[in-house]
Order: structure tokens, then C-alpha cells, then sequence
């Protein structure tokens, strides 16, 4: 009987331990929706001011005739193509290339001379998010503006195909058959020179064709040190390719990358071909970093446990909706 009434206080014990073990690590599987919800909701809001950009763009377009009294001939001087301002010439002032693959350069000089009225709604965008990177647009006869200026002579390559690049492409009624905001799943190498680069582009139509794409841009570093970095723990955004977007530094190392760096710029870039492939989780050296990619992109889990001693703990996982993007809370070993 004795031995009988000393089991049943340790069973007690045993069972109200065990519950407490369960609670502790279904609590860690409560992911906070909140940073998803507040990137997303930032970044919903900018597809109303690309709207109203376009809508300001197709209205010159459409009553070019009528405003050409009004056109500032003499606001841009250009000398092979480029505009001559400096970055630090105005504030208000875009930088206005036309591409040597231009088909017209009289006709896309014309078209830069009756979208000067641009240059407005560009500030004026930019000064109401201190969020973004430059506003601009690139037409189908070569003509690229930027906003804010930059030294496109240096960094823009005159013989590039503006078409050729996922930020036009990913506007056009091929892939944008709904002719709406679209937001570039993946981040790219931007030509101008500001690095990684996430963006919004949306069509603008001339009398039922194709003109041009507008673009917004966030450079990928403002939006990791925005929302992320003042946040407590360790966090990375991948896209549902496993490539990794941006994140923290011990997020990304513990999962046996290198540091995720900005591109620095050494030589001009000819077309969209920088990828961050290299950053892929399914190309982890860490086979258990390449099974947590399975499960949380393949199979839609929202939660990976490691087990090897030299890997984290786990991993919690939360879908955006607007982009093709997770975000992952990497748990660390303390």
C-alpha cells in the first residue's frame, strides 16, 4: 500500500508538468499577424497614389493638343539624351533620358515635353511617403523619368531596351491583363543604382495601347529597417521560390547563409538578370533549413521544428496576402 501511495504523487506531478510542456510550445505557434498587416497596409495604401498618378498621365496624354500652349520647353536641357540637371540642382527636378533605342527621338522628345507636368505629382508622392525610393515611368519609345534625380548618365546605360525589364514587363496587358497595381513579387537590382528594390507598376494607355508603366519603389533595406528591425526577435521575408527577400542578420546566418548585402554598383546592368537565387533556403547548406523550406512553402505549414544541435529551435510562418511573400520568425538558440 505504501508503494502504491507514493506513485500516486508522482503521477500528479507528472501529468500537471506534461501539460504545461504542451502549453508552452503551442503557445510559440500563435504567430503575430500584426507586422504582416502593418507592411501590408502601408503598402496597400500606395496603390491609390499610382492611380491617381496614372490618371493625372493619361489625361495629358489625351489632351496633349490643347496643353501644348502650356509646355515648358525650356525646364530640361539634354545632351545626348540626357537631361544635364545634377541631383542637386532642384529638388523638384526629375531625371529625363531617352534611350538611343528610342524608334523617334523628335516624337519621345515630344512626349517628354507634355509629361513635364509629371514632375509635380512626382514630389508631391514623394514627399507624402518617406517610405519610398523614386517614382517614374518608362515608355514604349524609350524614355525614362525618375524621380527624384539621379546621375542617369553615369548609372543608365543608353542602349538598353527599357521593355526588357521585370518592372516594365510585369505592367504590360500580357501580364497585367486586368491593366490595375501590381506589385513585382520578386526584388531586383535596380539600374539606377539604389539596390534591391521592391515594386508597384501599373500600365498607362494611349488611346487603347500601351505608353508607358508607372513605378513606385522601396528599396528593400527601408523596408526591413521600417518594420522589422525595432521588432523583438529574429525575422526574414522569402518569397514562395524560398528566395530570401531581406531580413535580420542572425535570422539569415542561423539558417548557414552569408550576410544578405545591398548590391554595390560597379558596372552598368544590361538587363534583370541579378537574382538573389543564392539566398534560396532550398539551397541551404543545412539539409534541416532545406526540409523547413519544404514544409512551409511546399506544404503549407506554419511552423518547423529543428532538431540538430547546430540549428535553431524552430521556425513560425505567416503568408502575406498582397505579395507572394511569408514572413519567418527564425527562434534561436539563447
Amino acid at each position: 500500500m505504501k508503494s502504491i501511495f507514493w506513485i500516486f504523487p508522482l503521477l500528479i506531478v507528472l501529468f500537471s508538468c506534461e501539460p504545461a510542456a504542451n502549453n508552452s510550445r503551442n503557445s510559440e505557434l500563435v504567430f503575430d499577424r500584426s507586422i504582416v498587416q502593418e507592411i501590408e497596409s502601408e503598402l496597400t495604401n500606395l496603390n491609390g497614389e499610382i492611380i491617381l498618378l496614372k490618371d493625372h498621365f493619361e489625361f495629358l496624354l489625351e489632351n496633349r493638343d490643347s496643353l501644348q500652349r502650356y509646355v515648358e520647353v525650356d525646364k530640361y536641357d539634354f545632351v545626348g539624351g540626357y537631361s544635364t540637371n545634377s541631383p542637386q540642382d532642384s529638388r523638384k527636378l526629375s531625371s529625363v533620358v531617352i534611350l538611343n533605342t528610342t524608334p523617334d527621338y523628335d516624337s519621345a522628345m515630344q512626349h517628354v515635353l507634355i509629361t513635364n507636368g509629371m514632375d509635380s505629382l512626382f514630389y508631391q508622392t514623394f514627399e507624402k511617403h518617406s517610405m519610398l525610393a523614386q517614382v517614374y515611368y518608362n515608355s514604349v519609345d524609350q524614355v525614362s523619368r525618375v524621380f527624384p534625380a539621379y546621375d542617369s548618365k553615369t548609372l543608365l546605360d543608353p542602349g538598353i531596351d527599357l521593355t526588357r525589364f521585370n518592372f516594365f514587363y510585369e505592367g504590360d496587358f500580357k501580364h497585367n491583363p486586368e491593366r490595375g497595381p501590381v506589385w513585382i513579387p520578386e526584388v531586383y537590382v535596380d539600374p539606377a543604382g539604389r539596390g534591391w528594390i521592391l515594386s508597384l507598376v501599373h500600365p498607362v494607355v494611349e488611346q487603347g495601347e500601351l505608353y508607358a508603366v508607372l513605378g513606385i519603389d522601396i528599396t528593400v533595406d527601408e523596408l526591413i529597417t521600417r518594420f522589422l528591425k525595432n521588432k523583438e526577435g529574429d525575422f526574414l521575408i522569402v518569397n514562395s521560390k524560398g528566395d530570401i527577400v531581406g531580413g535580420n542578420g542572425k535570422a539569415i546566418e542561423a539558417l548557414s547563409f552569408p550576410p544578405l548585402l545591398n548590391h554595390v554598383y560597379k558596372e552598368t546592368i544590361l538587363a534583370d538578370n541579378f537574382r538573389i537565387s543564392d539566398f534560396n533556403l532550398f539551397n541551404s547548406k543545412n539539409n534541416e533549413v532545406r526540409e523547413m523550406a519544404k514544409a512551409i512553402l511546399l506544404n503549407r505549414k506554419s511552423h518547423f521544428f529543428f532538431k540538430d544541435e547546430f540549428s535553431p529551435i524552430a521556425a513560425y510562418a505567416v503568408p502575406f496576402t498582397l505579395l507572394d511573400w511569408y514572413l519567418i520568425e527564425v527562434k534561436l538558440k539563447s
